[in-house]
């Protein structure tokens, strides 16, 4: 039988101490872009900005007017975990945020008559943990432009089936079909629709935001995101 040199057996060692630690580097499951451990700081790992992370929501749609902010909060549905199955964030974490207009020249407009203001987008602002304990997040969702249109007398019965409705939203259609029933479904927080409502009065229809959250407001990061694993 032959023996290993001293000096051979260390290398082996440290070959061998390489490729292990070379395996564990983890990744986001849903969307492989490399997670990194930060170094001196192992109980944390980064997720590389543009992961996209899934989400859902206790309702199938969410309905918003243009140029309507609304708060929203979504979850995470499923654990996601790096290559090792170690989980990074654990499922039912909510992700607080808002939807929010998006002006097709340029970002963000606050102005409900803006005729630009024809996008919406989920910001994701904190990730909220079983425990408690809240993480700020960087993240969105894609702009969505596609609408629905609400006519005068319209049956809107299909369309508010298991929906969360935006205040303006809600007082639009209303006006509009005559239906006093929405008015007491649950809203999301919004702006007043006042000015919305002159507008309607002269056109007889609108047009809203239809959002399926699992399909539409999935959120990608914008910068990284550190994570504890405890």
């Amino acid at each position: 039988m032959h023996r290993l040199h001293p000096w051979k057996t260390g290398t082996l060692a440290l070959m061998a101490m390489t490729i292990t630690t070379s395996a564990i580097t983890p990744f986001v499951i849903l969307a492989p872009a490399n997670a990194q451990y930060n170094i001196g700081q192992p109980r944390a790992i980064t997720i590389p900005a543009n992961v996209t992370l899934p989400v859902t929501y206790e309702k199938e749609k969410v309905i918003v007017s243009p140029g309507e902010t609304a708060p929203l909060t979504l979850r995470i549905p499923n654990d996601i975990v790096d290559r090792n199955r170690t989980i990074l964030i654990p499922g039912g974490t909510q992700v607080v945020g808002r939807l929010e207009p998006v002006n097709l020249n340029g970002g963000y407009s606050s102005n409900a008559n803006d005729p630009n203001n024809k996008g919406v987008r989920f910001v994701a602002q904190e990730l909220v943990f079983a425990s408690g304990r809240s993480q700020a997040i960087n993240a969105s969702s894609q702009t969505i432009t596609r609408t629905e249109k609400i006519s005068k007398g319209a049956d809107t019965g299909a369309i508010l089936t298991d929906a969360a409705i935006g205040a303006g939203a809600a007082s639009a259609i209303a006006l509009l079909t005559g239906n006093r029933r929405i008015e007491i479904l649950e809203t999301l927080g919004g702006g007043a629709a006042g000015a919305l409502a002159s507008v309607l009065l002269r056109r007889n229809e609108a047009n809203v935001f239809v959002l399926r959250p699992e399909r539409d407001l999935k959120i990608t990061l914008n910068s990284s995101l550190v994570v504890s694993r405890n």
